[in-house]
């Protein structure tokens, strides 16, 4: 069994009342690599993310340090001991006036859909991002991934555009769609400094259900 399966997935998926959201390690990696590679695979990523270059974990290890050391978010939604999601957010753009701006990705174990787990990983990673003091969150979503496009809009994003074919993927172009979610006070006011770190977001909340 591949890392990051659930022996008892067959019996379909139980209330998610055991899970921790929390920052993801080096040790995570395997299970991370399992869960993206099926998404990937199918061609219908949670957003879109249309890599055909293969990630190698020491790739994976790398992007995890490079977003620490810009207090990034990278989380994971651990259930019982099986990490069976994971979620993290990136600059917008590098230029600085997109400084406040992030793009998200989130990614759920196909045996762990439909249990709610992204209801709980995606409010953790908009909270950890608002709370580092960035302003606005995007997201690039498969038009066909009807389920990732309503856990968005629960989760207080909008639509605010559609990307025609603008990918070239199993022999046939495909739409994107691009949600928007505003962090802490939006653009209602002006940006002040940077605020807490993520970790102490994190270690913060009881994240757990129960």
């Amino acid at each position: 069994m591949a890392e990051g399966l659930s022996p008892t997935a067959a019996a379909g998926p139980a209330p998610c009342g055991d899970i921790v959201i929390r920052p993801s390690s080096d040790a995570d990696v395997p299970a991370m690599m399992a869960i993206y590679a099926h998404h990937i695979g199918r061609g219908i990523g949670d957003v879109g993310d249309y890599q055909e270059d293969r990630l190698l974990p020491d790739d994976l290890k790398q992007r995890r340090k490079s977003m620490r050391k810009k207090r990034l978010p990278h989380l994971v939604a651990d259930r019982g001991g099986v990490v069976a999601a994971y979620a993290y957010a990136v600059p917008f753009r590098k230029r600085p006036a997109y400084r406040y701006t992030l793009k998200h990705s989130i990614y759920v174990h196909p045996e762990h859909l439909h249990a709610g787990i992204g209801r709980k990983l995606l409010p953790a990673l908009i909270e950890a991002c608002a709370a580092g003091g960035y302003r606005q969150m995007i997201g690039y979503i498969d038009a066909e991934n009807e389920a990732s496009l309503r856990l968005h809009e629960a989760c207080g994003f909008a639509r605010v555009g559609m990307l025609p074919s603008v990918a070239y993927k199993f022999g046939r172009w495909c739409d994107s769609v691009m949600v928007q979610c505003a962090l802490g006070t939006g653009a209602s006011d002006q940006p002040a400094t940077w605020s807490r770190p993520v970790e102490a977001v994190i270690a913060g909340h009881d994240w757990a259900e129960g």
